[in-house]
């Protein structure tokens, strides 16, 4: 370092610090010479040798300043001291300086020229200050002259100019703030002509005027002020938002919005809108019941109106119940059609405002802003439509389930499922709701009614039933059930859901179910008052007293009707057709009668359906229940299983009447099919109370199984089945199996739209009912129509006949016996009856078929019993009895159309059977099992003598007793 000192002493080198402190002469700073710099360079060595050298100097030599080498190295010295070490010792500290001192001296000539250069520049700055402080001194100068040179005049004419321009700015301010006070009466103005809007941005501009004045005492008063009008207008503005639920007013909402927008709280609106919209189902729901029970109460001292709306809806009676009840729809409607334009305002205010984003920075952070509102509103709004409808739901169910309907008349009852059907449109239109609310009400309520009232009409059919004389109904050939007006709803296109009241569709109308609720009445009307008027148009046909006691019976479905004036009136309500005479002839030519075949007895009628008064009740019934299940798809299975049961109850009343005989059995002509005994057997156990005795008992039958069931009816005593020339009753029997088919037949037409509304689930029922039981309908035919024939004809007479005829001839005979003569009469006799009993009721063609079949069948039946009681006969007696049978046949084949002649062969194999060898006589008795076992063994005997022995004649006689065996 002393030798870095020197170096520098010698250049006439300062340090930094006194250079500072002198920086006068430039010329006193000079370059060290070659030599010198040479002089520090003499000694060579490797540079990392040096560095090694550097880097073994302790730290704190390092360290500062105020260090002292010479006593820290003292310090270090051992106690005692060796020469050797010593000098090895300093030599090293003489290295390490050294080598500190080159390492310094190439640093200093390496940023010799930077030192110079900076040098340089500190003299230029030093020059530069000089000049400035020159400067100085003479604008020093200046400035104390420019002051003497002013006088003090020309500085008080700058000073009144001043306090001038001060005074005019305070007229202004005062002039602002005196009309500031006067904006109160402006706002009132506004805020009377609802002109929220324009009332709130005068506000906002007086607070925004106010806060350039505060520094005014007075304006501090009118800050409150004017803060309380903005809370006053806010209060109206949310009176008037709730004016919005009931009655929507585009121009109304506007205005409220656009106020809602100036004050920044356009989703606060938004909460407070549906919290309005809530308030008003519940005002509105509550104040119309509460008129109807206050209406209806009377003078009464109760406090309906402090009632919560749920008991309060138990309090209405069945006369005001449909009127509230389509008030109380009409009231809900008007709210949500609010919310809906509601909705469509938004949504054609946020097109409008669809504007390209502008550049501007603070434009674009309010359009930011704007985008948020309209994302909240809009969900919101999609939100509330749920909430909404479900708080439509409750209130309406409330009302539903408060009233008990299980005693409503039917067409009340379709009424009540009417609107509430129109309702649940009205919900899937507004939010796609299914209504389960709704439907889980109106089932409960339904399911509960259609018991009484379905208990109620079989309890009615069941009268009728028994005061049926089953005397034709005529009707026209063309009768359609789809002519009556109970099916007039099967006929509209639209969905089942509609309410089945609007029936008179025309062209404007249809036009019109294209379009929702909503948009059909968007600005006017009210679909629950259509509803009333279809109502009151058709009272007459649609909804006539349950069905059973109208008076004009079918005086509204055909429009043809006879209105010739000498017609009884009574006739006129009584028929849906004219009576049978000269007019259905008219229409038969003559051509036609003569192409009628011999078996159908209907030369005078025209083809008209066969059907009683009840049977047109029952399909009425059948129709109101299809309506109701039309209305409402929950109950549909319990609507089938008691339309089922109608058609059940009618059939085993048909077969209890005119079809049940203790001798079908005996008859061994199968005329119930196992299916058709199946069917009335399962009527019996499931719908039939047998324990009932007596007109009463349906009153008074105990257990809560026979509430389901019904008593069995009992034949009108006015319906005589026992009177020969009427063939026992024949025409009763004809119109009641016939009615019953006919009720099949339009069973069957209606099976593709009942199925349509069965539940997957339950439609193997409906496919059962149709095969077991509606199927079987014209299997009664053959039970019904035996009976008759079975008494027709005198079969007794004819083998007491028979029997009085010698079989045992010896020679052939070419005429036939008297006894085929008097079969043949009997016969004639009954075609000539059925003539007759065609005159009053048509028999059809299957009928007569059935008819004559059964007594061809006896007829043969009887011949073969006949000649199975012959003792003797011989080859030409057999030949005699194949004569009888041929003569028969021959004069029975002018008689009727039947093809072939049923059991012909039954009579001939039993008549050939006397030539057969004894061998093929076993194989005839096995094969033959339909004949008795004594027509058998009296074949045996018979020819036994002839061609067969006494033995051979036991032989078969234990072949016929082994056949016998397994039937005892």
């Amino acid at each position: 370092m002393q030798k870095i000192k020197s170096l520098m002493a010698r250049q006439g080198l300062k340090s930094p610090q006194e250079s500072m402190a002198d920086l006068s002469p430039v010329e006193n700073l000079r370059i060290p010479s070659k030599e010198e710099l040479r002089e520090l360079r003499e000694q060579p060595i490797d540079p990392q040798a040096e560095q090694e050298i550097i880097d073994s100097i302790e730290e704190v030599y390092f360290s500062n300043d105020s260090f002292d080498m010479v006593q820290h190295e003292l310090e270090k010295l051992p106690p005692e001291l060796n020469l050797q070490e010593l000098e090895e010792y300093r030599d090293k500290l003489k290295r390490q300086q050294s080598a500190v001192s080159k390492k310094v001296a190439d640093l200093i000539l390496e940023k010799q020229p930077a030192y110079v250069k900076e040098l340089e520049r500190v003299t230029a700055l030093q020059t530069n200050l000089q000049l400035a402080a020159v400067i100085c001194t003479n604008a020093r100068r200046q400035l104390s002259v420019a002051k003497e040179g002013f006088t003090e005049a020309s500085l008080g004419l700058l000073a009144n100019q001043r306090r001038r321009q001060l005074l005019t700015g305070l007229l202004k301010s005062l002039r602002t703030i005196k009309t500031l006070q006067r904006t109160d009466v402006r706002l009132s103005e506004m805020l009377e002509e609802e002109d929220y809007p324009g009332a709130i941005q005068l506000c906002l501009e007086c607070q925004k005027a106010a806060s350039t004045f505060k520094h005014y005492s007075c304006i501090s008063e009118l800050n409150s002020k004017l803060q309380d009008t903005l809370e006053q207008i806010e209060e109206q503005l949310d009176v008037a938002l709730s004016k919005t639920c009931k009655h929507f007013d585009v121009l109304h909402y506007t205005k409220v919005q656009l106020a809602y927008k100036l004050l920044g709280k356009t989703q606060t609106a938004m909460d407070q809108l549906h919290m309005h919209f809530t308030q008003a189902i519940h005002n509105t729901v509550f104040q119309v019941v509460l008129g109807y029970v206050e209406l209806c109460a009377g003078n009464a001292d109760t406090k309906f109106q402090k009632m919560q709306y749920k008991d309060l809806c138990t309090h209405i009676t069945l006369d005001s119940y449909i009127p509230c009840l389509t008030d109380l729809c009409k009231a809900l409607w008007e709210v949500m059609l609010s919310y809906h334009r509601t909705m469509q305002w938004h949504e054609e205010h946020d097109k409008q405002e669809n504007t390209p984003t502008p550049d501007d920075a603070a434009a674009a952070a309010e359009s930011d802003e704007l985008v948020v509102d309209r994302s909240y509103v809009k969900k919101k709004l999609e939100h509330g439509l749920t909430r909404i409808w479900q708080d439509v739901q409750l209130k309406v169910k409330a009302y539903i389930l408060g009233t008990d309907m299980s005693n409503f008349k039917y067409d009340d009852f379709i009424v009540v499922l009417d609107v509430i059907s129109r309702l649940m449109q009205v919900g899937e239109e507004f939010c796609g709701s299914k209504s389960e609310v709704l439907q889980e009400s109106i089932k409960r309520q339904s399911i509960n009614y259609f018991k009484n009232y379905h208990r109620a009409r079989l309890e009615e059919l069941r009268m009728f039933l028994e005061n049926e004389t089953w005397e034709l109904c005529p009707v026209k050939s063309n009768f359609n059930i789809a002519q009556l007006h109970e099916f007039k709803f099967m006929g509209q296109c639209r969905s089942p859901s509609v309410s089945p009241s609007r029936q008179a569709v025309t062209s404007s109308t249809l036009a019109q179910e294209e379009l929702s609720l909503f948009q059909q009445y968007l600005q006017e009307g009210n679909p629950f008052e259509m509803h009333i008027e279809h109502k009151e148009e058709e009272t007459e046909d649609v909804l006539a007293s349950n069905g059973y006691e109208s008076d004009e019976l079918e005086k509204s479905v055909y429009q043809d009707y006879d209105s010739d004036s000498d017609v009884p009136e009574e006739l006129k309500q009584d028929y849906v057709d004219e009576q049978t005479g000269d007019a259905p002839l008219k229409s038969v030519s003559r051509e036609t009668i003569r192409s009628k075949k011999k078996s159908d007895y209907n030369l005078n009628k025209t083809n008209a359906p066969i059907l009683t008064n009840t049977t047109l009740n029952v399909i009425r019934l059948v129709g109101k229940y299809m309506q109701m299940m039309n209305i409402l798809k929950p109950i549909a299975f319990d609507v089938i299983h008691c339309v089922s049961q109608l058609f059940d109850y009618y059939l085993y009343a048909v077969y209890t009447f005119f079809g049940r005989n203790d001798m079908y059995e005996s008859s061994g002509l199968g005329l119930i099919s196992s299916r058709l005994r199946t069917t009335l057997n399962r009527i019996q156990e499931s719908l039939i109370d047998m324990e009932a005795v007596g007109e009463n008992a349906g009153v008074h039958g105990p257990g809560e199984d026979r509430k389901e069931k019904v008593p069995s009816p009992h034949l009108s005593q006015l319906v005589v089945l026992t009177n020969s020339g009427s063939l026992y009753g024949l025409a009763q029997r004809v119109v009641a199996t016939e009615s019953l088919v006919f009720l099949a037949e339009q069973f069957e037409s209606l099976q593709s739209h009942l199925d349509t509304m069965m539940p997957a689930a339950k439609k193997p029922f409906l496919q059962q009912f149709y095969s077991q039981t509606v199927s079987t309908a014209s299997e009664l035919r053959k039970p019904i129509y035996w009976i008759v024939a079975a008494k027709a004809i005198d079969y007794e007479q004819m083998l007491l006949l028979m029997a009085g005829v010698k079989w045992d001839i010896r020679e052939i005979m070419s005429q036939h016996n008297v006894y085929v003569d008097v079969l043949l009469k009997e016969f004639e006799q009954f075609n000539k009856r059925l003539g007759d009993v065609s005159r009053h009721v048509r028999i059809p063609l299957p009928v007569s078929n059935v008819l004559w079949e059964h007594c061809i069948r006896l007829a043969n039946r009887t011949l073969v019993e006949g000649y199975a009681n012959v003792k003797k006969c011989s080859n030409e007696g057999r030949a005699l009895m194949q004569l009888d049978f041929q003569q028969f046949l021959m004069k029975l084949e002018k008689l009727t159309d039947l093809r072939p002649i049923p059991d012909k062969e039954f009579v001939e194999t039993y008549i050939k059977a006397y030539y057969l060898t004894e061998n093929d006589m076993e194989q005839f008795i096995k094969n033959h099992r339909e004949y008795s076992m004594k027509q058998l063994a009296n074949l045996v005997n018979v020819c036994l003598g002839s061609h067969i022995n006494k033995k051979a004649r036991q032989k078969l006689l234990a072949a016929i007793d082994d056949i016998d065996r397994p039937k005892r």
